[in-house]
């Protein structure tokens, strides 16, 4: 048996071979071929071999990658899946982890913790939702997939309530340890400052010695509970030598911790410029209380906003519905969405949810798409027409066929699509990231400068002066607002995209497109609507024209052309009967070939006429041309070398293309319509859209050798298509756009995909990311610029101008917010208009 896994977290040809060499050695496998673009592993198996034993495999061979099989509900029954992994993980949650600054690309984590590289938080990619469960109100361990009576005491099942999410788990710890840190930090900063309060009451009460101790105790709980993991953060950070944010903040509260306990402890050490008018000498513990609790502050409101961050992969995947109605032998019943095969026949009632891809049976419908194109005007639907998952149907019912579930749903590929380019790392990251190699090192050389200079050339007390000023630089320098700058803009970007029917399959596609100065778009299906029908078959002989359409019908029976499939369907109206064709041969960019009951028949462009040495009537060809320059496609008819008629089809302009070219021209980007089409066709189209550079007769490699002579002028070359045809082109091009209405290898090849398939979603592409690039800058600007500004003024340079130093605490504030602000910066994106 051979089985499709999807494998996350591989980022390298070394991540591929170690998958393979780890998942060959089990006894059960005869072959694996892992595909490292598509992060799927093929595996060839003499016998089932369960999910957790790979998953065991792969974590024995020191692997930390999640395997899980693709469209479940295909190859096992669920309930039986659902029951190995429920042990294992919560219902929503995915198991998957990720760094929100991608230290190691889109490197995954299979368990929750702190990034190896930065220490920040790992984040759980969000999961969708899994179907409806059921469970019995008195025997919690009973669930069941489909609503029903208890087995054990026969009570009603009630609908099982998810479990919170990982990263609201993450929120709610980070909330407990903030109320402890600040219950603890207040009284230690009251304390600390009372010689400030008038009457100084609290030396009343007790000595200063007595009240140094009392501040210690209460410093504890900060140190070693609630902010513990700063400094587990940091040990980890200098023994990997993966400096980041928290070796800065360890390095300086540990030092002022230890001084304040060595101060406590043997006040006769340190000279007297440390000591205060009672002999005691000046702690630092509400410093160490108050900058961790700031920081740990700054970690929660992170957590907060980047829970927002990816609030458009969440709202996505609230669409997918739980349950469908199954309609078998006349009668409805209700099934869970993991039970639906390809075939079913589902019943969609008025204000339902469509529950997967298909096409509808019978009835009609009007069908509400905005949530997956982005358009709010609903569309009428007939029997024939497609449907797609999470969809919502108005006031009439329809039964409709299953043609793709699970895994294989359009819903299901847009929030695989989003969460793959939210994980991806734009080029502009580069940037930040050469940085960030060396900003701590140079921060803590700037640290140990600062005490140096103020120790030796200080005012006194010169020493208190050095350790305060020395502890705010380590304290006020932020390499996460570095960090974090491009890819929370480009999470916030791509959901937003997706949300208006723009899905990006990467960050450095969103960024390419905003240079895009030269737009090559095809004509059939994405200029047009891609729905051609016939508009007249001739014949030179008058009693000959239903004979053609059964030869040019049979013929194309055997393309996906959308051409043919014009040529089929008005053969079927006719009613004329197909019959099998022979040696049929579709020739790329020419039209279709074959024998036809032992004739030779051809039907296509005048490129194929002449390569079959066709001879073409003058009266035919100029019938050919007044048709032509009406703007149909004409295909030649030719049987056995000899051209005997024609067949002209229309294919409308779809009423955004004009808009949308007008105002990509407007914006500056040069639109050039290339088609396989007669020149005259073309030309009548490009008149029509106002189009001064188009090219006619192309074939895929003329495309493509357009493409790569643009390119070479250097020009940035984005390219819309829909068909097999067009995948080389759209390969070649600096950004590939693929109608979300076209082939799937046209998807396949593009690094966009516009789900409702016109050029409108273009202009809405270059939108997106002109708005993203510019709010990238900004985080990048203001991160550079509140370190650039930030550890000077920190170590004291306004000083001998202005006598302004900074507290730790004051540092402390500014860099808790400044990683926070960049978040929300990003979060402007959700705002932003692309109509």
């Amino acid at each position: 048996m051979k089985h499709t896994y999807q494998v996350n977290g591989m980022s390298c040809m070394g991540c591929k071979a170690s998958v393979e060499e780890a998942l060959r050695r089990l006894s059960e496998v005869q072959n694996v071929t892992v595909d490292l673009q598509k992060s799927e592993a093929v595996i060839e198996m003499n016998s089932h071999i369960p999910i957790a034993k790979l998953q065991e495999t792969l974590l024995k061979a020191g692997l930390h990658y999640t395997i899980e099989m693709q469209g479940v509900a295909k190859e096992i029954p669920h309930h039986k899946h659902h029951q190995k992994h429920s042990k294992s993980k919560k219902e929503n949650e995915s198991g998957i982890y990720y760094c929100p600054m991608h230290c190691e690309g889109e490197k995954t984590y299979n368990k929750p913790g702190d990034c190896p590289v930065c220490g920040m938080d790992l984040i759980e990619q969000p999961k969708q939702h899994n179907a409806q469960q059921y469970t019995c109100p008195m025997h919690p361990e009973i669930i069941k997939n489909q609503s029903g009576s208890c087995p054990i005491c026969g009570m009603d099942l009630v609908p099982l309530q998810p479990s919170i999410s990982s990263e609201q788990k993450v929120y709610n710890d980070l909330t407990k340890k903030m109320i402890i840190a600040t219950s603890f930090a207040v009284p230690v900063f009251i304390i600390a400052m009372s010689d400030l309060i008038p009457g100084k009451p609290l030396a009343h009460l007790l000595s200063q010695q007595s009240w140094n101790w009392i501040q210690l105790l209460l410093t504890i709980p900060i140190v070693f509970y609630a902010c513990w993991v700063f400094f587990v953060r940091a040990w980890k950070s200098i023994i990997t030598w993966n400096l980041n944010m928290f070796t800065l903040i360890g390095i300086g509260t540990s030092v002022a911790f230890l001084f304040s306990i060595i101060a406590l402890l043997f006040p006769n050490i340190f000279p007297s410029e440390f000591k205060t008018e009672s002999g005691t000498v000046h702690l630092y513990f509400e410093a160490t209380a108050v900058i961790l609790t700031l920081v740990l502050l700054g970690q929660l409101l992170e957590a907060k906003a980047h829970s927002q961050t990816s609030g458009a992969i969440k709202e996505l995947m609230k669409l997918a519905p739980t349950e469908a109605i199954l309609v078998k032998n006349g009668e409805d019943t209700v099934i869970s969405i993991h039970d639906i095969v390809v075939g079913d026949l589902l019943r969609v009632k008025p204000g339902g949810k469509i529950p997967v891809d298909g096409k509808i049976a019978e009835g009609e419908g009007s069908v509400d798409e905005s949530m997956i194109s982005g358009e709010p005007i609903p569309v009428d639907k007939i029997k024939g027409d497609k449907v797609s998952s999470g969809t919502i149907n108005g006031t009439k019912s329809f039964v409709m066929i299953a043609e793709k579930v699970g895994s294989d749903t359009l819903l299901s590929q847009i929030i695989q699509m989003v969460n793959d380019a939210s994980r991806s790392r734009a080029p502009i990251q580069k940037i930040a990231d050469k940085i960030a190699k060396y900003f701590v090192p140079i921060v803590v050389s700037v640290s140990i400068i600062t005490f140096v200079l103020w120790a030796t050339v200080g005012p006194e007390p010169a020493l208190v002066y050095a350790f305060v000023n020395s502890i705010a630089v380590l304290i006020i320098a932020c390499p996460c607002a570095l960090g974090l700058a491009t890819p929370m803009s480009v999470m916030v970007g791509v959901g937003k995209g997706a949300q208006s029917g723009v899905l990006i399959k990467n960050a450095e596609a969103l960024e390419i497109m905003a240079k895009v100065d030269v737009l090559i778009t095809d004509k059939t299906g994405t200029i047009t609507e891609g729905k051609p029908s016939v508009e007249k078959v001739f014949a030179l002989v008058d009693k000959e024209t239903d004979n053609l359409v059964q030869i040019i019908a049979s013929l194309n029976q055997y393309s996906e052309h959308p051409l043919a499939t014009a040529v089929v369907k008005y053969a079927n109206e006719k009613g004329t009967k197909l019959i099998e064709v022979k040696d049929f041969e579709a020739v790329a960019g020419k039209g279709v070939v074959g024998d036809f009951q032992g004739k030779q028949v051809a039907l296509g462009n005048l490129k194929l006429m002449d390569k079959f040495n066709v001879v073409i009537p003058e009266d035919l060809t100029s019938k050919i041309i007044a048709e032509q320059k009406l703007g149909k496609t004409v295909s030649y008819i030719s049987v056995d070398s000899k051209a005997v008629g024609f067949v002209a089809i229309s294919d409308a302009i779809k009423e955004s293309s004009k808009r949308a070219i007008a105002e990509l021209i407007a914006s500056g980007v040069e639109v050039i319509m290339l088609t396989g089409d007669n020149a005259n066709t073309a030309s009548a189209v490009a008149a029509e859209l106002n189009l001064t550079d188009f090219k006619a007769e192309c074939l895929p490699e003329d495309k493509l050798k357009m493409i790569k002579e643009l390119q070479a002028k250097g020009k940035i070359v984005a390219m819309a298509g829909d068909g097999i045809n067009d995948s080389p082109a759209l390969a070649q091009a600096n950004v590939g756009i693929a109608m979300g209405t076209g082939t799937d290898v046209a998807i396949e090849s593009a690094e966009i995909t516009l789900i409702k398939g016109d050029l409108q979603g273009i202009v809405k592409a270059k939108k997106l990311s002109h708005a993203v690039m510019k709010n990238i800058k900004q985080n990048l600007f203001f991160a550079f610029i509140y370190n650039t500004l930030g550890v000077p003024i920190a170590a004291g340079v306004l000083f001998p101008f202005f006598g302004i130093l900074l507290s730790p605490m004051i540092a402390a504030t500014a860099m808790s917010f400044s990683s926070v602000s960049v978040i929300v910066n990003s979060l402007r994106l959700r705002k932003i208009t692309l109509h």
